[in-house]
């Protein structure tokens, strides 16, 4: 996208089935369980109409996320947290030194990186029904 631009649900839809394609190229087993889940939050283009149908078209099975709820959320409490560290003490003077500050940030994360944020949802989950629905950190 577009700096400035904001995403809609058609843009939205559009981001499902180019992630769809690429899901069955690099991890076929993924695409062709019987259901992929789909952990999103309830950002206004995510349960728009056009959104709803869309997933149901491709099957795709949505993971309820409580709104405001960054400490269940992998993006908030794994890979941002992880980006905030590595972008420490950078100094950017262009948005392609930005972009590139991204890059190099995706291609050295390990080969697990990504995984583990998912494995730690279901102990994050637990987490919030001990905490009775507190936030914690």
């Amino acid at each position: 996208m577009k700096p400035g631009e904001s995403i809609t649900a058609d843009v939205y839809c559009s981001e499902l089935e180019e992630m769809m394609t690429k899901l069955a190229i690099k991890h076929p087993r993924l695409v062709t369980r019987d259901k992929p889940i789909l952990l999103q939050d309830n950002a206004r283009p995510h349960v728009a109409q056009a959104t709803l149908l869309k997933l149901q078209e491709m099957e795709l099975e949505t993971l309820c996320h409580p709104a405001y709820s960054p400490d269940l959320a992998p993006t908030d409490y794994h890979f941002f947290q992880a980006y905030d560290q590595f972008l420490q003490g950078q100094i950017f003077n262009s948005q392609h030194v930005v972009e590139n500050a991204f890059l190099r940030f995706i291609a050295t994360r390990p080969p697990g990186f990504y995984a583990d944020g998912i494995y730690k949802l279901p102990s994050r989950w637990q987490r919030c029904v001990d905490s009775m629905g507190a936030y914690f950190v």
